[in-house]
């Protein structure tokens, strides 16, 4: 399968969020969440960035990660990477979404042993995995 095609495929998969916020905010939300994002991501956007890079790093520690078919890139191509663009990150049969100017990330399809590392990655940066909703 290509990796395109495989890319494809797990767009379609069950998908979880890691956040700067603890759950989803409602669509009838009386609060701000899009000027709050903004200012986010204007003024803590590199902190936000490296949170979500120390994540990656760290799931690097205990599994191959692959970016555009470069099987464990050093850390810093991949700082450069996901500070750039956006980036699909390949790991085990699961995958990451990173987006340059996101205050989240996404996980498609990660088996219960990953989820479970992905919470205690992610909660050692101050960060929150939730459930995303596939409607």
């Amino acid at each position: 399968m290509s990796i395109m095609n495989k890319i494809e495929e797990l767009l379609n998969k069950p998908y979880w969020i890691i956040d700067i916020l603890p759950k989803q905010v409602p669509k009838d939300s009386p609060g701000q969440y899009f000027t709050i994002e903004n200012y986010l991501l204007n003024e803590q956007r590199d902190r936000i960035k490296q949170k979500h890079l120390n994540v990656i790093l760290k799931l690097n520690c205990y599994m191959d990660i692959s970016i555009d078919d470069e099987i464990n890139p050093s850390p810093e191509r991949i700082k450069e990477i996901i500070s750039d663009r956006y980036v699909y990150i390949m790991l085990k049969d699961a995958m990451i979404l990173s987006e340059p100017d996101d205050t989240h990330m996404t996980v498609f399809d990660p088996d219960d042993d990953l989820l479970k590392l992905l919470k205690e990655i992610s909660a050692s940066e101050g960060l929150y995995v939730w459930e995303g909703n596939n409607e």
